[in-house]
């Protein structure tokens, strides 16, 4: 019996959720994401010390004002992370937008087109990039035109069926609901404590949005994000993607017991409903402790390691 990672490689794109070249380079992924809190672990990694200095150089270059430096250099060294990692995986690479725009849709759009501007500058094609944006209804927005300029998108912090459903309808390329963290709240917030794969609170998620995505004929990927242990992984084998941390990838590798398919399109098809609108969707979320919770978590944490990041940079400058 060949490993369950590469059972898992037939039915489900994987997606390798670091930024370390050596674990790429082992288990091989199709794509691979980024974030600020990965490009702040990158940069502590040898492979990636050189990018800091050529990132901050290249800021220094386009201007004199401190402040736009710094943004520059993150810009920068976003994409010379990339670009190493496209070196590596076939597929493409996800790169983040300042999760301190998740609110603001024309500043999410323009640094969007920035970062692609700076791929195809080092003479990376926007195909093999996607734009990581918060979902949120102004990430969302953002997405659906950038989507129409032929720029992809994945939407990132995701926890609810209203966040899921109005990324469909706005076109946009890929959504990362994260199963670990709904996991983690309901651990925090409830008194069950365990869940067996089939009745994990974000494996459901995951499930409900394939389903619901595949009967109404969307064509928006669904990339299972965030998890905890492989049974996470395992329970969702079939899913369109899955992007999985190296520890995990090494789990899966050195285990082989057969790996059942737990998703799969039934072939049945129904028109959708009405679209969602911004009230039902605030609504919804409002409704939604759990996600209300991890996405203003989530953006704030990405803020934050955004900030650390930039005093990395702010040293060198």
């Amino acid at each position: 019996m060949t490993s369950q990672l590469e059972q898992l490689r037939k039915i489900t794109t994987v997606v390798a959720d670091t930024g370390d070249i050596a674990a790429m380079s082992k288990y091989k992924p199709e794509d691979a994401t980024t974030n600020p809190s990965l490009l702040l672990k990158a940069a502590a990694i040898p492979e990636y010390a050189g990018y800091i200095g050529e990132a901050v150089e290249w800021a220094k270059s386009q201007g004199n004002s401190r402040d736009q430096q710094l943004t520059d250099a993150g810009d920068r060294l976003a994409v010379l992370v990339g670009r190493a990692i496209l070196k590596i995986v076939p597929g493409r690479v996800s790169t983040e937008v300042d999760a301190r725009l998740s609110f603001d849709t024309p500043a999410s759009i323009e640094k969007a087109r920035h970062l692609i501007s700076l791929y195809e500058d080092i003479g990376i094609k926007r195909e093999r990039i996607l734009i990581k944006l918060a979902s949120t209804w102004e990430g969302i927005r953002a997405a659906e035109q950038l989507q129409k300029e032929g720029i992809n998108c994945n939407l990132t912090l995701l926890f609810s069926f209203e966040q899921a459903v109005a990324c469909a309808e706005a076109g946009v390329f890929l959504i990362s609901p994260f199963v670990g963290r709904i996991f983690d709240w309901y651990v925090a917030n409830t008194d069950k404590k365990t869940y067996a794969p089939e009745e994990d609170p974000g494996v459901q998620s995951v499930r409900r949005i394939y389903d619901w995505y595949k009967l109404h004929g969307f064509q928006t990927v669904v990339m299972g994000a965030s998890f905890r242990n492989i049974g996470q992984i395992q329970a969702l084998a079939g899913c369109d993607r899955l992007t999985i941390a190296p520890e995990l990838l090494k789990q899966l590798d050195e285990t082989n017991e057969p790996l059942p398919v737990a998703l799969k399109d039934s072939g049945r098809r129904e028109t959708a409903p009405a679209k969602i609108n911004e009230a039902k969707f605030r609504w919804g979320q409002n409704e939604n402790a759990m996600a209300t919770d991890k996405l203003a978590e989530g953006i704030r944490k990405f803020a934050a390691d955004q900030r650390k990041l930039e005093e990395l940079l702010g040293a060198k400058l």
